[in-house]
This record gives C-alpha cells, structure tokens and sequence, in this order.
C-alpha cells in the first residue's frame, strides 16, 4: 500500500488491509496497546504514548476506559471481542487537561488483543478551521453582492448593514471603513457600526489624517499594548488608545482603504480571509462611488453640450415673449429693432410645413418639459431652390418660479442640402443595384473589421435574407464551417492588398449551401486609411458542384481503394470475408492477404453475432445501408467497439450477393463513455453519502439502545429468555437492514457489464428507493410510489437506470428544499410511478416544486449547465442521464405539471 493509499485510509476512516491473525505492529500506527480479553491495559507502545495520562502500575492493570474521556468510553462497551471489526474513534487523556484523538481498529495478539490507533487531531482541526473560512467566505460574497446590486440612493444605508454584518459575525465591538478623501491627500471615515454598548470611537466623514500611511498596506495590522507602549504610536489616537486591528484593501494605486476594527483582536491564522472581506465591501463600494462621481460628471457635459451651436434663446417660464442671441436675431430677422420677439411672430419665421410641429414641441417643452429638437425651414422666397435649415433644441432648466426654458438653433443648411441630393442618388443607385444580377455590397472598416453595411436586394431572392439579419456574428455563422478559415483569409487580403477575388459557400434561409464568386475592392480615405470595402457576390453554385462532384468522385475513389484511414471490407452473407484494406488488417494484427477466408462472426459473441445477422438481413435494394455499433472480442485483446456501417450489392433478382462495408474505431469514445458515466455513478454515490450514513447509523442506533437494555437486565439478574430471544431477532433484523444498504452500495457503485441485458425495471426504481427514500423522509420530503401493478423487460443495464432515477430525485429534493426556505409552510413531495403500452414503459418522476423556469427547459440536458450555485453542482448529472437512457434506445424528457417539474424516462420493451 502506497503511503497515498494510507493518507487515504486514515481520512476515510478505513482500517488498513492487514491479515488477521499477523502479530507484527505497522510502522504508521502511532500508537499500539495491548490488551487482556477484558480489555485491561497490558503495554503500550508508539510514539503517542508520551502524550496520555499514565495510569498503569507494576501491581496493578488498569482497564481501557480508564484512560478515554467520559465521550468515548461507550463506544467501547463490553470485551475486546466486541470492538472486532468496528472502527474505533477514541479520545485519551492527555496532560493538563487536553486530549488525544485517535482513530483505529482491533486485531487479534495471541491470547489479547493489541489495539492500533492513528492521531487525527490534525484532521478534526483542519475540518474545524475550513468550516469556518467557508463562513468567511460566505459573508464576503454576501457583502459584495448586496454592494453591487443596491441603488446609488441606498448606498450608504447598504454599507452601514454590511459593516453591522461584520460586527455581528466577528464580535467586534466597533468598526469602520475609511477611505482616501477626495483630494487623495488623507485618510476619512466613510462609515462606521458600533454596538449600543461600545465606545464611540469614530464619526463619519472624520479624518485620520496620514497616520495609516505609516502601515505597508500587505497584510493586517494588529495594535496592542505592551506595558503601556504599542508598536504603531501614531495610531493610537485613532483607536483611542485601545486595542485594535486594520485590513487593507489594495487596487491597481496601491491601498485604498482601511477597514478598522476596535477593541478587537483576530486570529493570525484566518489574516487572507479578512484581506478577502476587506476585498469584499472596499471593491464595490469603490466602484459604486466611482460609479456616482462619473454620473454627475455626465450630468454636467450633457448639459453644457446641450446648450452649443450659432445661437441660444430663452423663453421665461410663463412669459409670451422670446429672447434671441443677438447674432441669432440677425441671421434670422434683420429687422427687428430688438432681440425680443412675441412667440407668434418668432414662429412665423418659419416654413408653414415646419410651423404647426415645432409650436407644437414647443407647448410639450412648456407644459410637460419634454426636451425640444427638431429641424425647421426659414420661410423666404428662395425657400424652394435654396432652403435654409435650422436645428433648434431646447429644454428646461430649474424647478419652480426659476424654471427657464433655454436652447440653442443651429445652421445646418448644408448638410440638409446634401442629405436631400444624397437621397435622390441613393435611391437612383438602389434602382440600377436592384436590377443587377449579382448582389452588391458594402462593408465598413471598424477597428481592423469589415461589418456589413449594404447589401442589395438581390439578397433577399437568393439566400433569402434581409440586411437587418446581416450581422458579423450571423455572416460568419452562414459561412460553411470548412470555408471560414478561406474567408478570414480573403479579409486579410483584402485590407493587405486593397483588391480580392475569393470563392465559398454561404448558407441560405433553408439550409442549403450557395457557392459564391467574392470580388471586392478596398476604398481608402485622403489618408490612404481604409473606410469601406465594394464587391460583389455572384452565385456560381451549379458550375462549382459540377466540378466538385467529379473532383470528390475521383478523390472518393483514391482514398477507399489506395490510404483510406477507415476500415473497408467486403464480405459474403455467411459473414466470410472476400476483401479488407490496410488499415483492417493492421488492427486485426495480420497481413492484408491473410484477410480473405477469415469469419466476422469469430470475433463476435452470440447475442452480436445473432443481431448482426438480423440486421444484415434486413438489407434490400430499396435500403441497402445499414449502420450500426458492434463489439468485437479479439483474441487477447479488451473488447474493442467499431461504428460499422454495411451496404448491400444485390442481383437482378435483389438476392443479397456481396455487402460492401466501412468501419472505424470507436473504442476509446465507448470507455470515455463508460469513465464518465461510472463518475457520473460515484459523483451520485457522494451526494448520498449524508442519506446513506443516516440509513446506515438508523438499525445501528437500534441495536446499540438493544444491547444496553439486554445488559442492563443482565447486570439486575432479572433475564428472561423471551425477552433476549426479542431483542436477538431486533438486532438481527437491524443488521440485515444495515447489510441490503451496504451491498446495494457495492452493486450500484461497480461498473457496467459490457453488452446489455434484459431486466425489469421496477428493479432499478426499487433500489433507488431503498437508497434515497429514509434520507428524503429525514428531510421532510414525502416520497410517493405507485406500484407498478405490471411486469415488463427493458434491455440495457439496471445499476446505470438506478443512476438516472437517483439524479431526478436528488435535483428534485435539492429543488424542494431550495423552493421550502422562500415558502416555509410548502410540504414538499417526489412522486414515482410507471405506465406502459404495447411498445414502450414510461417511469414518471415528478415534484410540487414549481417546476423549471421555461426559459431553461431547452437547455436542461446541455453538459455543465446547472441552475445550483457555484461549487454546488458540476452540471453533468442530467447530461449524463439523457445519454444513458438514449443509448438503451429511450429518450428522457421533461416539462413543467400542474405542480412541479415532470422527467419522464421512456424505455422501448424487450
């Protein structure tokens, strides 16, 4: 035995492999004691044995149970020969008052025993200190979240309950988060907790001044007092004098805050875990103020953006006349003696067709203060030849008496001139486009990316696409998988070259592959920048296939008869092989010439052998191809797994000649299969194991609460035979309880035969129940079974559909019991029952749990995907059950009941 195998032993509490009746002591047993057979302590032995209490004398033999704790000494009742084959956890006296703890076994030492124990102190300690980092962590991931999630209005509110969360968690009686000012020039509360009977030691916003510059800022600081002097005398002021502790939360500038903790003094030991919490609140809370300080900075430029351009004006609040910038006016009436106009005549200025929409935003901005942008006309005699435009925006500033309306109007004659004769060579363009025969595109340079801009409307006839559907991400996605390295490739070019001419295939609305001809050019900027690239795609798909088919022809031939990497063959209907290639011969270890003559049928089992022939029979000129998997057991080799797929040469008369066949090796994704199905198996195994120790520890309980009566009677004289006879049986029945758990254990947790084989599968619901039912029941979940009432064969393997059954309940009780925290008065309940017809058997499994959210029904089955929290599930279990039951020839299904979630296993009949 390895020493890994040993660790191993030693962490599980299993007894080392030692034959029984050996007399030699093993090197890793750290303690040793011999004992009489009425447990009297004879020696001890072990490097142990300096830490117990001694108790022995030369003239005297101390029992065992002198030297165990209170605890520990009914774990031992009655002689050595009773403790025989059990697992002993014992806890020894040790000096000034501590205690050893140890784990071991009993062995047989001539005419006594000798007792052997291994120290698990460290393990029970290293168990106590990650149980309690997994509470760290908890409440650092709580306090993060809750600062991530919460508005910016309820931000401070937030970080007092978290700090109150530490206070309570820790026991600290004060604390603190400080953080650099805004000029970054000293440290300031940014808010503390104290509890109601604590000294008042901060107020928010106070300063701290540089006294925790003085700190590295790499790991918590303690502050104590020695005989009235403390290492750190700057901060005493900050913690009045008192003993305190800081963590330090670092960025990418190096400390960024402090979280101070008061009258208070932390274990060394757990130093990462407070530098995680302070992590924990100082990271969001930093980002969340970055967060506010950056919105009030938007909220500044947008409105100094909004009120630019050639000129403002303002309209009072309930005022009739409007205020114009002088050089506004100008451009606008040249005439008017002053730059205040009545809102009438100011709306005159413009085009009767602008007029009525902008009075009309205008009277939203005044009654609602809905921001006014619009664009509007001047209204003039040349307004039809040369038009002037004017952007106006506006909008409304203060509350109250002081509210002002203000804006600004902006000349755009220019660029509404040329939107309007772009327009009119744009739509030109698109008629003589649309009647091209080919489609024409245009893609724009984004960050050394070419994205589609325009596409024709030749598209739409030939992949039956609109331009809305092109997107970069959807394009690439039409590309036919082996074309979109070639098509990278001709983008490269492209921006490379300036000019391409590339060939490949794009997927239509229907499914069906376009070969297309891609000519494109690049067009550059003044800068010789590139801005968009021009082409064209020109369907060439009937020419291509006509070449491809007769390229692929030639090429199919090449590699069947010259290097095909498949196994090729021909054989009779008796199964005699006539021809095998290379490759075939090569994995069957012999000469291709050797080939001919020899039996497929050697190297199958009966049951292979007899599908095999069925389905060969099967063949007929109207379907000549048949594919299926079939095992092999070669000679002196594993058994090896081939997807063989077989076609059928017929005569005039469609009598079965010759069957032409192509295989390949599909052993190792069959035992890739079968590894992850069997840790799908032993991943079920560990969940339970919590259900199976109460299922285990429940006849156990009973049959220690039925020796101690028989011995209490024992020790009082009042023994009756009836009464030893009852509580015999009771102890009988309990361990043969305990014994039907273990070995369903030990069936269920061995790996699969290799071929399937008939059974029923009420068997696989039976042992499923056996194992879960006590644990649920523990639970409160009620478990309901209708009994079958029939008996039906399915063909495939029992243990792995008991492994599917396990999966659906175990998610199921892992959802209940989720669902029951939200509804406490929810009575949780998984119901089991089975309904067959002439051709299938369906095993329902169903909860009152609300079911599954429809957005996820779909994605159910997906490996690793998993609705549980991180660390909680690996998102295998379903996935694996959906492939277990699909390779015995079912399917698995699930929908969402009146109640809860429904799985259905569907099974064909045998």
């Amino acid at each position: 035995m390895t020493s890994g195998e040993k660790f191993f032993d030693r962490l599980l509490g299993r007894p080392p492999e030692v034959p029984i009746q050996t007399t030699q002591v093993p090197a890793y047993a750290g303690l040793q004691i011999d004992l009489d057979a009425l447990g009297r302590v004879l020696h001890i032995h072990g490097a142990l044995r300096h830490r117990l209490v001694k108790h022995t004398t030369a003239q005297q033999l101390v029992p065992l149970l002198d030297y165990l704790c209170a605890h520990s000494a009914v774990v031992i009742e009655g002689s050595p020969a009773d403790w025989q084959g059990q697992v002993l956890d014992l806890d020894f006296h040790g000096f000034a008052g501590s205690a050893l703890h140890t784990r071991g076994w009993l062995q047989p030492q001539g005419d006594g025993w000798r007792l052997l124990l291994l120290d698990i102190g460290d393990l029970l300690a290293h168990r106590q200190q990650a149980d309690t980092r997994e509470r760290h962590q908890l409440l650092s991931a709580q306090i993060s979240e809750r600062l991530r999630v919460c508005s910016l209005t309820r931000l401070p509110e937030v970080v007092q309950d978290n700090l109150h969360s530490i206070a309570q968690h820790f026991q600290v009686p004060c604390v603190a988060i400080a953080l650099l000012d805004e000029q970054d020039q000293g440290w300031q509360v940014h808010s503390q907790y104290r509890a109601f009977d604590a000294p008042l030691l901060w107020r928010d916003g106070q300063l701290l001044g540089g006294a925790l510059d003085s700190l590295g800022g790499t790991a918590p600081v303690h502050l104590t007092h020695n005989h009235g002097h403390s290492e750190h005398p700057r901060l005493q002021g900050i913690f009045g004098n008192a003993e305190g502790f800081l963590v330090p939360y670092r960025d990418d500038h190096g400390v960024a805050a402090w979280l101070l903790c008061g009258f208070f003094h932390a274990e060394d030991a757990f130093a990462r875990d407070w530098l995680q919490l302070a992590a924990a609140l100082a990271a969001p809370l930093l980002s969340r103020l970055r967060e506010q300080r950056h919105q009030q900075q938007l909220d500044r430029l947008e409105a100094l953006q909004g009120l630019l351009g050639t000129g403002w004006w303002e309209l009072p609040n309930h005022g009739e006349d409007i205020q114009l910038a002088p050089q506004l006016q100008q451009h606008l009436n040249p005439d008017a003696p002053t730059t205040r106009l009545a809102m009438a005549d100011w709306l005159l200025l413009f085009h009767p067709a602008d007029r009525q929409e902008l009075a009309s935003r205008l009277q939203d901005l005044q009654t609602l203060s809905k921001p006014l942008s619009t664009s509007v006309r001047l209204h003039r005699l040349d307004a039809a030849h040369n038009p002037v435009w004017y952007r106006v925006q506006g909008q409304a500033l203060g509350v109250g008496n002081n509210r002002r309306l203000i804006g600004f109007m902006l000349d755009i004659s220019d660029i509404k001139n040329q939107q309007q004769q772009a327009a009119a060579a744009h739509a030109r363009l698109d008629n003589l486009i649309a009647s091209a025969p080919a489609i024409i595109y245009v893609q724009r340079y984004v960050e050394g990316t070419l994205q589609p801009l325009f596409f024709s409307d030749s598209l739409l006839p030939l992949l039956g696409r609109t331009l809305a559907e092109c997107t970069p991400a959807s394009l690439i996605e039409w590309l036919h998988p082996d074309d979109r390295d070639l098509y990278f490739e001709r983008t490269r070019q492209l921006l490379r070259e300036g000019s391409v001419r590339s060939r490949y295939r794009v997927q239509d609305k229907l499914g069906n592959y376009h070969w297309l001809l891609d000519e494109a050019k690049l067009l550059r900027d003044d800068l010789g920048l590139p801005v968009e690239a021009v082409g064209l795609w020109l369907d060439v798909t009937e020419a291509t296939l006509a070449a491809e088919q007769v390229k692929q022809s030639e090429e199919r031939y090449r590699i069947l008869v010259e290097d095909s990497p498949a196994m090729i063959c021909r054989y009779r209907p008796d199964l005699t092989l006539t021809f095998g290639n290379t490759p075939l011969a090569n994995y069957l270890e012999c000469q291709p010439e050797q080939l001919p003559r020899l039996n497929l049928a050697d190297w199958l089992s009966d049951e292979q052998r007899a599908s095999f022939v069925q389905r060969i029979g099967q063949l007929s000129p109207e379907f000549p191809v048949s594919t299926a998997e079939i095992s092999l057991q070669l000679p002196g080799r594993a058994h090896a797994w081939w997807v063989w797929s077989d076609r059928g040469v017929f005569d005039e008369n469609g009598a079965l000649v010759e069957v032409q066949a192509v295989g390949r090796d599909n052993t190792e994704v069959r035992r890739s299969q079968q590894q992850l199905t069997q840790s799908a198996k032993m991943a079920t195994l560990g969940e339970m194991a919590t259900g199976l120790a109460h299922e285990i520890n429940q006849p156990l309980n009973v049959m220690r609460m039925a020796i101690a009566n028989v011995l209490k009677r024992l020790s009082s004289g009042e023994v009756q035979i009836d009464y030893l006879s009852e509580k015999l049986q009771r102890i009988d029945t309990q361990v043969q309880r305990a014994a039907r758990v273990v070995d369903h254990m030990r069936v269920f947790g061995r790996r699969s035969e290799i071929e399937q084989q008939p059974f029923d599968p009420a068997q696989a619901v039976e042992g499923t129940l056996s194992l879960l039912s006590e644990g649920l029941r523990g639970k409160g979940v009620d478990v309901r079974l209708t009994p079958a009432g029939f008996t039906v064969q399915v063909k495939g393997y029992v243990d792995q559909l008991e492994q599917v059954l396990i999966n659906l309940m175990v998610n199921a009780r892992d959802a209940l019991l989720s669902q029951r925290e939200k509804q406490p008065d929810l009575r949780p309940w998984i119901a089991v029952h089975s309904e067959h017809d002439a051709s299938h058997v369906r095993i329902w499994v169903e909860d009152n749990g609300g079911g599954i959210d429809p957005r996820l029904l779909e994605r159910i089955f997906e490996p690793f995907f998993t609705t549980k929290p991180i660390g909680v599930g690996t998102g295998l279990g379903l996935s694996v059950s959906y492939g277990i039951v699909e390779n015995m020839g079912g399917r698995l299904s699930v929908s969402n009941g009146e109640h809860g979630a429904q799985f259905c296993v569907e099974l064909p009949l045998a």
